[in-house]
């Protein structure tokens, strides 16, 4: 078979080797703050097993009356041509699905792994999401992987076996390694306006942007298309920077995150500086201050609080979520400020529980306080911050406090039109939200 050409690369922008950071993206023209630098189709993407049904297997939109697969009765589809093209990658778990019922479980990753094999089988040459870096050029990071994350590919590659053996080809043990290194470094997940997980997908363009924590571009999904908008205005040659983390936590933690995952510290001017940390970090104004080892002990006991609710949240009642979340606000308050961003994640996950069990008050008055701090922390057009603001909007409307709802939808439009730009799907349904109220 003919290879074809390669895929146009974008106007106005160049692959080009970054100093101290090996490949990245450069912009050959200036941009403009909410201007779409480019668009990257999924080269392919897995919905959220818990979203079938609300949403598209095949492009991931969101609409009411999506028909379901006849054969496994677990897929759904907005018509008869969005399943068509999802076949090839459907049929890789349809049968199985079948056959497993209750016991077919595999991982996101491993699901999202097996439709790169299928792709690479189908589609040997490059695909127009490879327009600046192929899906083999991808950095693995083998050589930095300790024995637990060496164990967790293993059991990974244990998974695909078991469940996809019928419809895939194999490489070897040792390819497979590289390929889900590969995909941990590289893989995506798409989330909704209220960020709200929908599924993993592989976008090799927009791989190719190196990190910081001061990013001049935002990530943002429409279906299973990635659209890079600018955030700050860019000038010809400047790097293009999207962050791959959660910017709410201070330094420490942000790198400890970076070196966890991507293998690497961050020399952004925020890291260097600092100059967010004392913000991020407050303590309580009191009379008789705490120690410094005081505020060393209980910056240990948050993030191991936070790390001890990750685990909960799998196996805890929604009540004992609750209690964890309110016990360690106690605990803190002691020593920080409500703003503190500490205080701030575990009044973000008892928000969580809360809508969970449709407990609006509680939501929102934890909402309120988290808001305020959030855009203070937060660059500019956040995406954290617009969802905040969506949230604390619906949560007024379904309390029919309108004139609250209104202001706090406005204010997430505000930063969505940046970020999403101004036609997105996500914008027309708040503005007939605001209409329809």
């Amino acid at each position: 078979m003919r290879s074809e050409a390669a895929p146009q690369q974008p106007g106005g922008l160049e692959r080009f080797v970054s100093p101290g950071k090996g490949r990245g993206l450069r912009a050959r023209r200036r941009y403009a703050v909410g201007e779409l630098l480019f668009s990257c189709p999924a080269y392919t993407a897995v919905l959220t097993v818990s979203e079938r049904g609300s949403h598209c297997d095949g492009c991931f939109t969101r609409k009411e009356g999506l028909s379901k697969c006849g054969r496994c009765k677990q897929a759904f589809y907005c018509n008869v041509e969005c399943q068509k093209e999802d076949w090839p990658m459907h049929k890789l778990e349809c049968s199985a699905m079948c056959a497993f019922g209750q016991n077919w479980n595999p991982s996101e990753t491993v699901r999202l792994t097996a439709r790169i094999l299928a792709k690479q089988k189908t589609h040997p040459e490059r695909t127009q999401s490879e327009k600046l870096l192929a899906v083999k050029e991808f950095e693995s990071h083998l050589d930095k992987l300790d024995n637990e994350k060496r164990e967790l590919i293993q059991n990974d590659i244990a998974a695909l076996h078991h469940f996809y053996s019928k419809h895939l080809e194999y490489p070897d043990n040792a390819a497979l390694v590289v390929l889900f290194a590969q995909v941990n470094c590289n893989g995506f997940t798409i989330e909704d306006e209220e960020l709200s997980h929908l599924g993993s997908a592989i976008f090799p363009d927009v791989a190719l942007m190196n990190h910081s924590c001061c990013p001049n571009v935002i990530v943002t999904y429409k279906g299973t298309l990635a659209e890079v908008r600018a955030v700050k205005e860019i000038e010809p040659g400047e790097e293009v920077f999207t962050s791959y983390i959660d910017l709410l936590y201070p330094t420490e933690d942000r790198n400890d995150r970076l070196r966890d995952s991507y293998f690497f510290n961050c020399d952004c001017r925020e890291c260097i500086t600092k100059e967010k940390d004392k913000e991020k970090l407050e303590i309580r104004k009191l009379n008789d201050p705490p120690s410094a080892e005081t505020v060393r002990d209980m910056i240990k006991y948050a993030r191991n609080v936070i790390e001890e609710f990750r685990r909960a949240k799998h196996y805890k009642s929604p009540s004992e979520l609750l209690e964890i979340c309110e016990l360690s606000l106690d605990k803190m308050g002691a020593v920080f400020e409500d703003s503190n961003v500490y205080m701030l994640h575990m009044m973000y996950q008892a928000m969580g529980v809360c809508l969970y069990v449709q407990d609006w008050e509680g939501a929102l008055r934890y909402g309120q306080k988290i808001i305020r701090p959030y855009s203070k922390h937060y660059p500019a057009y956040s995406l954290n911050v617009a969802s905040m603001w969506l949230k604390l909007g619906r949560l007024y409307m379904a309390l029919e406090n309108r004139p609250a709802g209104v202001k706090a939808l406005k204010r997430a439009i505000a930063i969505m039109e940046v970020a999403h730009g101004k036609d997105h799907p996500y914008i027309s349904e708040i503005k007939k939200e605001l209409e329809d109220h």
